[in-house]
């Protein structure tokens, strides 16, 4: 089923969809790093390779968050149900707001919702948490592929 829904990735809803989507979360995690410190003051404090290696990520990222979307769109449209691996791309978003978010707007926003801490320097402008975010895009992907080719539908074959 995998194979099938991967061939229908190259239809015009799906390419149109994908770079929609694409381009949505690029934009948000590149917000998300002018947020942190941003790139020219990443640069200054860390060099060149850590400033392309945080784009890079921002693009496999994107490009992994909205082929996960492309497959559950997919899945949605041959079994009738969603993917539950698809949860992990929000979820590493909403991870990446809330780590390399800038500090201000994550200590405002939990101080609302009544929890207060102190928040740490982020290492190397965020990027641990970046692959760990990756990781979970992964572990979605992994678990989307897995559901795809074991669907179990509700209706049952004749016999």
């Amino acid at each position: 089923m995998f194979k099938t829904i991967m061939m229908m990735q190259t239809e015009k809803k799906y390419l149109l969809q994908g770079s929609i989507i694409f381009v949505l979360f690029s934009g948000l995690y590149f917000l998300l790093d002018q947020l942190n410190i941003g790139y020219t003051q990443m640069m200054t404090d860390y060099g060149l390779y850590l400033v392309i290696g945080n784009i890079v990520l921002n693009f496999i990222m994107a490009f992994l968050s909205a082929l996960m979307w492309n497959i559950s769109t997919a899945l949605v449209r041959l079994t009738g149900r969603e993917g539950k691996g698809t949860f992990m791309s929000g979820f590493a978003f909403l991870f990446g707001m809330l780590t390399y978010g800038c500090t201000p707007c994550v200590i405002a926003f939990f101080s609302t919702i009544g929890i207060t801490f102190a928040v740490a320097a982020l290492p190397l402008a965020g990027l641990p948490y970046k692959l760990i975010a990756l990781l979970l895009l992964l572990l979605g992907f992994i678990w989307l592929r897995y559901e795809a080719n074991h669907v179990k539908c509700k209706i049952k074959p004749k016999e």
